[in-house]
């Protein structure tokens, strides 16, 4: 049963950010509490040999930076709507985890999040985060294209 919580993954795209509008519009309608989320991608090298720990730090605060702008921005639309908005990012390699781990987190009813709409040879080859946190998670999801 949906509980009056909306979590809304966001990686700053002009797709998600349709999906950002659609949870706003639906948290509005439904006079529900947004969360909006994004994933800190995990520095790409820490699992190769010897890497520079400047680097990595560097690494970390321009993704912290963009991600707390993604944030910001989704803050930003929510206020203007009349929605209360709250933000949370996670760092992991594989952002359907943490998605559902943020879902959880927060006792979201439902999460709202976009997709490319791959299909076919492509869909296989590249794989989805959409489709995962699908596949992998109990709670509802809307998929926005």
């Amino acid at each position: 049963m949906f509980n009056g919580r909306i979590l809304v993954a966001t990686d700053g795209s002009e797709l998600s950010g349709k999906a950002v509008t659609a949870a706003v519009k639906l948290a509005s309608a439904l006079r529900a509490e947004l969360v909006a989320f994004t994933v800190l991608p995990v520095y790409p090298y820490s699992r190769i040999g010897e890497s520079s720990g400047i680097a990595a730090e560097s690494h970390q605060a321009q993704a912290g930076a963009e991600a707390s702008e993604r944030l910001t921005q989704v803050e930003r639309i929510a206020r203007d709507a009349g929605v209360s908005c709250h933000t949370s990012m996670l760092e992991d390699d594989e952002p359907f985890r943490a998605i559902i781990a943020a879902a959880e987190k927060h006792d979201c009813g439902l999460i709202v999040m976009a997709s490319h709409g791959r299909r076919g040879a492509r869909a296989l080859l590249l794989g989805s985060e959409t489709q995962r946190v699908l596949a992998h998670t109990t709670r509802p999801v809307l998929v926005v294209r």
